[in-house]
């Protein structure tokens, strides 16, 4: 090396923010600059005739030793690591280290040259982000991203199997907006702690995976307990009060030792289908996969989700059966009835109602039905409503534009409106109908007294039996309940509300509801549902 670069080289080792060490082939220190030992927290003057490698941190001190052998023997010219070296006080330093090869005059391997950037404090970052990215900030649980990755690996690797619990909170939203979101947080950060103690003595990992949603995934091994009692325990440990006095429960869905070959995705697809159905069952509720009540769901669920693209595509369509006075047997009106492919009106309106598609599809049902009706002399259109649309705030408005832009008059309409949803619900809707010329029914009447009341308050001057009511009582001939509803449908009569039957499936049936003397029936009795043009 020329003066000159022998000028250069000592200027940049001196002065370089880099720590720098020249070492000879057995590791042994021959210079360093200051940089290094500052990175280090040792005297500058102690660096010269130290091993090098006694800077290093014992875990990485073997695999560092060998690549500095490589590059001493000429296998490799360089190589860069990010590695730990020990300050005098014991505490790591993460640093980047770049090491290469000083030959002699006659080209011969003479020294190592190693230089050293500290990146500690980008490494704690990086490791803050990580934690960051992995874990749920405000419970400092695994999050949702975490849980699936130690999910897989633990569900690909356990004999004994796993069991994964997943937690719904119920009523979380009552604290929330009652107590307030700083009560709510914190409530939610004690459900963490206490199912991690529910756990903490099982191979177990707890994460939240939700607003308020939680997962536990167990390795099932010999002195694991049974399913029903960490339910137990797990209902118990939310059950105790917080210091605002608030306390939750939580609906439960629970996949046990679920099959090898499943894949996280299907995993933990079927434990949030069994916690749905364990929350259609009310607050408080868990139940075990199972297979069978979950392709049916999820055949279900399959269909509700097409159901837009059915609806624009026009394979749903709207039929009619006649209402029939059963006294005369002569059609007094005609109702609309969905249609999808081998779905009935029922199952459609409910798959609407699941997916959020029910007050689409019934304004363009009632549309569809209304220019129908406008053209025939079928006497007038019944419509049903589903609970969505009855509740829907524009409901007076659509019935009125679909009224004027088919012609259909307000006197050959009879909208039916869920019962339930009445209520819940003021009864606007249902008066301000009527005050359209607009004749209003209760639709899913089961005859319970809150029902009676609203009849008594003049809402509506009919009622539509619910379909489940008819189907009991025709599997129970002259019962109790038959007994019962005949006599209670008199009295609504004679009080002046008519009475419409559904879903009449049989002569036999029609004619003992003849005899109860309702004011009109439909269903499979007069015959198959046909389109409107027909009529």
């Amino acid at each position: 090396m020329s003066e000159v670069g022998a000028a250069r080289f000592r200027e940049v080792f001196t002065t370089s923010a880099f720590g720098i060490a020249v070492t000879d082939l057995r590791g042994v220190c021959v210079e360093a600059n200051e940089a290094l030992a500052e990175v280090v927290g040792l005297p500058h003057a102690s660096l010269p005739g130290r091993r090098l490698l006694e800077l290093l941190h014992p875990a990485d001190a073997d695999a560092l030793a060998a690549m500095y052998r490589a590059v001493g023997s000429g296998r490799v010219d360089r190589f860069r690591e990010q590695r730990r070296l020990l300050r005098e006080d014991g505490e790591p330093v993460w640093v980047r280290l770049a090491v290469s090869l000083l030959r002699d005059a006659d080209g011969e391997p003479a020294f190592h040259v190693t230089v050293v950037e500290d990146v500690t404090d980008l490494h704690l970052l990086q490791r803050s982000l990580d934690h960051q990215l992995l874990h749920d900030s405000l419970t400092g649980l695994p999050n949702r991203q975490h849980f699936t990755t130690r999910l897989e690996a633990v569900h690909g690797a356990s004999p004994g199997g796993i069991t994964l619990y997943h937690l719904d909170l119920d009523a979380f939203a009552v604290v929330n907006n009652g107590l307030g979101h700083a009560v709510g947080d914190r409530l939610l950060r004690e459900v963490g702690r206490r199912l991690e103690a529910v756990v903490a003595q099982e191979d177990a990992l707890v994460a939240r995976i939700g607003a308020d949603e939680f997962a536990v995934v167990v390795t099932t091994g010999p002195t694991t307990p049974q399913v029903p009692e960490m339910v137990e325990r797990i209902t118990e440990a939310l059950a105790r009060p917080v210091e605002s006095g608030a306390a939750l429960s939580a609906s439960i869905g629970v996949v046990d030792r679920p099959p090898a070959d499943w894949d996280v995705d299907e995993l933990l697809r079927a434990a949030n289908a069994t916690l749905h159905r364990a929350k259609a069952r009310g607050k408080r509720q868990w139940l075990p996969y199972d297979r069978h009540e979950d392709a049916r769901s999820r055949s279900r669920l399959a269909r509700a989700a097409r159901m837009p693209g059915a609806l624009a595509d026009g394979e749903v369509e709207v039929e009619f059966r006649p209402v029939v006075d059963l006294a005369s047997g002569l059609a007094v009106g005609q109702v609309a009835r969905l249609r999808w492919d081998e779905l009935g009106h029922d199952e459609c309106a409910e798959l609407a109602e699941v997916n959020g598609l029910s007050p689409a599809l019934g304004q363009w049902a009632l549309r569809e039905a209304a220019e129908a009706a406008a053209g025939w002399s079928a006497g007038p259109l019944h419509v049903v409503l589903s609970p969505m649309q009855s509740r829907d705030e524009d409901l007076v408005g659509t019935v009125k534009r679909v009224l004027d832009e088919t012609g259909l008059p307000g006197a050959g309409l009879r909208v039916f409106l869920d019962t339930r949803s009445l209520l819940v619900e003021d009864g606007d809707n249902a008066q301000v109908l009527r005050d359209n010329g607009i004749a209003v029914g209760l639709a899913g009447f089961n005859g319970g007294q809150a029902e009676l009341s609203l009849l008594g308050e003049q809402v509506a001057d009919a009622l539509l039996l619910a379909p489940s009511v008819v189907r009991r009582l025709a599997g129970q001939r002259e019962s109790l309940p038959h007994k019962a509803i005949g006599q209670m449908l008199r009295a609504i009569r004679e009080a002046g509300t008519a009475v419409f039957v559904p879903e009449v499936e049989t002569e036999e049936q029609a004619e003992w509801w003849r005899e109860v003397g309702v004011d009109g029936a439909f269903g499979p009795f007069t015959g198959p549902a046909v389109p409107g043009y027909e009529l």
